[in-house]
């Protein structure tokens, strides 16, 4: 379990099955910023709340370069609903065997739900920005903020 990543280190690589019967390899999207946002479940008002923010911020957060990825233990056919139900326009991820959420370091105790955790990805697939804790109702200010602060860098 990589419960100690921290800005600087390397993205842990993954595929993983993903809404509009898509397979989704994170190395495959090196070269873009990446928002990779877990959520404890999908369609629940927390993650709702805050999946809903990103999806008001995206023409911004996909202007400042950024490709936005939600993950969750939730099956497909749950993230479909979800994506479907409130019109997300970026993919959401099923992470139902877990292995993302521990090579993160987001499984929660006793393996129920991820915690809600964002990472920002840089081009070269290292990680520049880690949100331990999300104001979700704001989120995608807090990540454009952030997506504008490194790119001045």
């Amino acid at each position: 379990m990589a419960a100690g990543l921290s800005v600087g280190a390397e993205a842990p690589d993954f595929s993983a099955k993903a809404t509009g019967s898509r397979t989704i390899k994170l190395s495959e999207l090196k070269g873009k910023w990446i928002v990779l946002y877990f959520y404890p479940k999908a369609d629940t008002p927390g993650c709702t709340k805050e999946s809903c923010s990103l999806r008001d911020g995206y023409d911004a957060i996909k202007a400042a370069g950024a490709v936005i990825l939600g993950v969750s233990l939730d099956s497909v056919e749950n993230q479909e609903k979800f994506k479907s139900k409130y019109t997300f326009q970026f993919d959401l991820l099923s992470d139902s065997d877990k292995k993302i959420s521990k090579a993160y370091g987001v499984l929660a105790v006793g393996g129920l739900f991820s915690q809600r955790k964002t990472f920002i990805i840089r081009p070269d697939g290292k990680i520049a920005y880690i949100f331990e804790k999300v104001d979700v109702g704001r989120h995608n200010e807090e990540v454009l903020a952030v997506l504008e602060n490194l790119a001045k860098k």
